[in-house]
């Protein structure tokens, strides 16, 4: 019976070792997270490109201005809805809205009005509106800055010299602009 003897190779040469392995796997998560980041923000940008192809549909069916929505009541007339009286549309189907509400409408409509996809649809259609190209897209901005550009898109589409095609164009130029930076993000 031989026995062999080994010794261990020093502390030093083990964590050496050890330390490779670790950064290593380390690497490797780090760009398995990032691959995940960047496959999130380009799914994100085809929903809010769907999004606000349907919102273009809305707007050509019927479009509003001095209020968010409009519907039908069981009499026929013509009835809108605005800040005000959101909630008494219930689950009627609307047969008009201003750009902001068919942006709503076309993201799943005022349960959704929350959601991710509509609040970066509105973002990114107010920096198409009057954001500077060469800027990036305030993905998150805060809640009053926020509301205040729903008012700045809000009053632009009830300006007096508006119209459906003004909207339209609008849309299809956010539209546009959600693909270039779906370019921009495959890069």
């Amino acid at each position: 019976m031989t026995m062999e003897l080994r010794i261990a190779p020093p502390l030093q040469e083990r964590s050496a070792g050890v330390r490779q392995r670790w950064r290593e796997r380390r690497r490797e998560r780090q760009r398995l997270a990032r691959q995940d980041r960047l496959a999130a923000h380009l799914a994100e940008l085809h929903r809010i490109r769907a999004l606000l192809g349907d919102a273009r549909a809305v707007i050509v069916s019927g479009w509003v201005q001095q209020g968010w929505f409009t519907y039908r009541d069981p009499q026929g007339h013509q009835r809108t809805i605005n800040a005000g009286n959101l909630r008494s549309i219930g689950d009627r189907p609307i047969t008009g809205a201003c750009l902001v509400g068919a942006i709503v409408h076309a993201g799943g409509g005022l349960a959704a009005v929350r959601s991710q996809p509509v609040q970066r649809a509105l973002d990114l259609t107010w920096h198409t509106l009057y954001g500077d190209d060469r800027e990036p897209i305030r993905w998150c901005p805060a809640p009053p800055i926020r509301s205040a550009q729903v008012r700045d898109l809000t009053r632009w589409n009830d300006e007096p010299v508006r119209t459906s095609d003004d909207v339209v164009a609008l849309l299809d130029a956010t539209a546009r602009a959600a693909g270039a930076e779906l370019e921009r993000a495959r890069v």
